[in-house]
């Protein structure tokens, strides 16, 4: 049990959704995507979510100002999220845009919400858990995208339900937080989504009303 659970605080990590939202956006919207796009928005993704943050860490660790990836004290996440807040922010600008992406657009504007609260609350010594601002940002993007479409991918909605619960419990295993930040946490991921969902699912709406 106790790999499972630090298995478990490692494959869930928060870093990944960004691009593990992304990955399932582009391999399931009924729309076609050339391949030379879908492999240079996902590669883009990535760096910029995944590869520059992981380099940034370990800046920031080389100065002391880091001791894991985890980022387990207030005080040092409050320059990690503040740099990915801009990153999320330049994924928007730079790599995504409403009219051709509008559900990752979308995505990443509630990733970008989760970010700036998360650093905020920072300021005032309060430490959501960033693993389940993750998860249930990712768990809600999908169940919103599978609402969207009309899909009705059930076991990957169960095996998100899942890997949340697991993520919950291995954080509360390995002492990293307590239950309030988990749930602080989860709500700081989901609620935003579902805000910016309610946003797409209202300009699909308005959409239809003008086709008619």
């Amino acid at each position: 049990m106790k790999i499972l659970f630090k298995f478990a605080s490692y494959i869930f990590h928060p870093l990944w959704m960004p691009f593990l939202g992304s990955l399932f956006y582009f391999l399931f919207i009924p729309r076609y995507f050339p391949e030379e796009i879908v492999k240079a928005k996902l590669l883009a993704i990535s760096i910029i979510t995944i590869f520059i943050p992981i380099v940034f860490y370990f800046l920031l660790k080389n100065l002391g100002k880091a001791q894991s990836i985890f980022l387990d004290k207030v005080n040092e996440r409050r320059w990690p999220l503040f740099f990915f807040s801009l990153l999320s922010f330049m994924v928007l600008n730079q790599i995504l845009n409403f009219y051709n992406y509008p559900g990752l657009y979308y995505y990443f504007v509630g990733i970008l919400i989760s970010s700036i609260i998360s650093y905020l609350l920072t300021w005032v010594n309060l430490k959501a858990s960033l693993h389940m601002v993750g998860m249930s940002g990712l768990l809600i993007f999908v169940t919103g995208f599978c609402i969207y479409f009309h899909l009705y991918f059930i076991y990957t909605i169960s095996f998100l339900i899942i890997a949340t619960g697991l993520t919950a419990s291995s954080r509360l295993y390995s002492k990293a937080h307590n239950s309030s930040e988990l749930i602080l946490g989860f709500l700081i991921g989901a609620i935003p989504q579902i805000i910016v969902f309610n946003l797409w699912f209202r300009e699909y709406r308005m959409s239809d009303l003008f086709s008619v």
